[in-house]
């Protein structure tokens, strides 16, 4: 008896089966690490009862921390530089209008000088940005 040997031949499908394996990573990795992307600085805003404002595509945010820090969107600035980079930031931009997160402990004049400078900078409309106010049980 003699004993044939069998021919292999290639094999013509695809095996997708690493490819998914690694999807489904890449997905839980991304789940668990979009909710941490979230931009800005962390201020303790005050809370009112008020509707919100329509959201714009690319929002101009100027935020006073509590220790009178301030910061263009996420990158802090000096007071004293405070114009001249509003300035030139404006002047770059179509619409002149902006918001103003303020953090609640800090001094009512010190947000009121920020705001002259954003004024004296070329802001056509300042929005203050606050918290709902939350429903109390």
């Amino acid at each position: 008896m003699k004993l044939e040997a069998k021919s292999r031949l290639p094999m013509s499908e695809i095996n997708v089966t690493p490819f998914v394996d690694v999807m489904l990573v890449l997905l839980v990795i991304f789940m668990i690490t979009a909710p941490q992307l979230e931009q800005g600085v962390a201020v303790n805003l005050p809370e009112v009862a008020t509707t919100a404002l329509p959201g714009q595509s690319q929002e101009l945010v100027v935020t006073v921390t509590s220790s009178q820090g301030i910061f263009i969107n996420r990158y802090q600035v000096k007071y004293d530089e405070l114009g001249a980079k509003m300035k030139e930031i404006l002047s770059q931009r179509k619409e002149k209008d902006l918001y103003l997160r303020a953090d609640q402990g800090v001094s009512y004049g010190f947000v009121v000088q920020v705001m002259a400078v954003l004024r004296e900078s070329g802001a056509k409309g300042i929005g203050l940005v606050t918290e709902p106010e939350r429903i109390k049980k």
